[in-house]
């Protein structure tokens, strides 16, 4: 199991269980192990899916842990795969089969690893503009995605009080609404102290998800 992911399902599962007051750490334990075994993707996916079916106080979580299935997919398991499996006839009938799973937040976590291999600093408009290429005509589902994001960019010389107001402000049909707001707060300050987090949870509509999010994304890009 890759080490990122690793503290990052840790850092997820143990801020929204705290928050909902609910006991996570069964089902943590259980993901945990489905992480690290040899099973193929989907059967990964399908263990990891009974883990929520029987936890169902926690399925709030249960797309963006696909998402960290997935990154730990690309960052561990293809070792052990033939180095063209990802342009493989098997693998394009598992996106297909998965193309409504998961959330945006795999796409800043991609984002993140390349920011590392490269030795930038992650910033929100390199993330539009660089990496999702939203300014590009052939990128216009990425720009519909993300219109919220990209017409509050603003926000970033603003502050996280303002940043919770619009998030709550957005429309509820919006494709980023769940995740503009630790999105934003992230690239805003991408090193946030135990006051910062605590004014983030304090301002959140929606506080064990929204933390738990951050937490996540502040975590796997230690």
């Amino acid at each position: 199991m890759d080490t990122k992911v690793k503290n990052s399902l840790e850092s997820l599962f143990n801020t929204f269980s705290a928050l909902e007051n609910v006991s996570g750490q069964q089902a943590l334990r259980q993901l945990q192990n489905i992480f690290d075994s040899d099973e193929d993707f989907m059967s990964k996916l399908m263990l990891m899916d009974k883990v929520f079916d029987d936890f169902p106080q926690l399925n709030a979580i249960r797309e963006v842990t696909f998402d960290l299935l997935l990154i730990n997919f690309f960052s561990e398991d293809t070792k052990k795969l033939d180095e063209d499996y990802l342009d493989s006839p098997e693998w394009e009938k598992i996106e297909d089969e998965t193309i409504d799973r998961g959330t945006e937040l795999l796409n800043l976590l991609l984002y993140l690893k390349e920011c590392e291999d490269e030795e930038i600093e992650p910033s929100l408009e390199d993330y539009l503009k660089e990496f999702l290429l939203v300014e590009e005509d052939e990128f216009q589902d990425e720009h519909r995605i993300y219109e919220d994001v990209i017409a509050n960019q603003i926000l970033m010389e603003s502050s996280l009080e303002e940043i919770a107001r619009v998030s709550k402000s957005l429309d509820p049909e919006s494709e980023i609404r769940d995740l503009f707001y630790p999105l934003m707060a992230f690239f805003y300050n991408t090193n946030p102290t135990a006051e910062n987090l605590k004014e983030f949870k304090n301002l959140s509509e929606d506080a064990p998800f929204d933390a738990a999010v951050l937490e996540l994304i502040i975590n796997f890009q230690k």
